[in-house]
């Protein structure tokens, strides 16, 4: 037998910042998520070598996927997407991004999306998990917005580069996907309810059961992502209450 310490994220019963009153919010329902819909840092937090298990976080809205039967986050409109691409083939020098604003510091013309993405993240006006960075190092990149960019139709990124090398060399920022235009076909376009507590799973699961919350008050400043109250169906158990203080 091993037994493991394990540290939870938030304490049982009324632990969760985001869950103003207990009363009725343990009238859940059973369902299964599919974690592989679940991004790390915006979603769920890695684990440890002494403790493996990752941890699905409580309050994220979720809405139920028609074809796989399983539940994913809430998707009621489409978020932003925009894309990086370094022209002109530099051998060297940096470049930098900003954003609403703010600018990163230098990057190398070669940069790794996670390098990119470290640099988005150390911005006064950006959060981990509110711009996810993908691609190869060099470009193009891909930013995906999430976290408290959630759904919005933000402003593009610029880019100002500083490259040797090749012909003619530069940055050309485009929006592939405009964020709040559009939604999903697949019934995550419908919010079904939150996820009542922590989710702990191990790498390479892709199925969990969890307990969905349908009754209950709750503070949408403290949830893990954004969430706008006026997605909540009229009718619904569900109580979204502002809370000033």
């Amino acid at each position: 037998m091993s037994i493991q310490p394990y540290t939870t994220t938030e304490t049982l019963g009324f632990g969760r910042r985001w869950l103003m009153n207990t009363f009725g919010s343990r009238t859940n329902e059973t369902i299964t998520v599919d974690l592989t819909a679940f991004d790390e840092t915006l979603h769920w937090t890695e684990g440890s070598a002494h403790q493996p298990q990752r941890k699905l976080k409580s309050g994220i809205p979720l809405g139920y996927n028609t074809t796989t039967k399983l539940y994913e986050p809430y998707s009621p409109v489409t978020n932003e997407v925009q894309t990086a691409t370094i022209t002109g083939g530099p051998t060297g020098g940096t470049f930098t991004l900003t954003f609403s604003g703010q600018t990163t510091t230098a990057l190398a013309y070669n940069a790794t999306a996670a390098a990119v993405q470290t640099a988005l993240e150390a911005l006064s006006n950006v959060n981990p998990g509110d711009i996810k960075v993908t691609g190869n190092a060099g470009g193009p990149y891909t930013l995906t917005f999430g976290g408290q960019y959630l759904g919005d139709n933000v402003a593009s990124a610029t880019a100002t580069a500083s490259f040797t090398g090749g012909t003619s060399p530069g940055v050309t920022m485009a929006t592939t996907t405009a964020g709040g235009t559009a939604t999903a076909s697949d019934g995550t376009q419908k919010f079904a309810g939150f996820l009542y507590a922590e989710v702990a799973f191990y790498p390479g699961e892709t199925k969990s059961e969890a307990a969905l919350m349908v009754h209950g008050q709750v503070n949408p400043k403290y949830l893990p992502v954004a969430f706008d109250p006026a997605d909540v169906p009229a009718g619904s158990n569900t109580q979204i209450i502002y809370k000033t203080a």
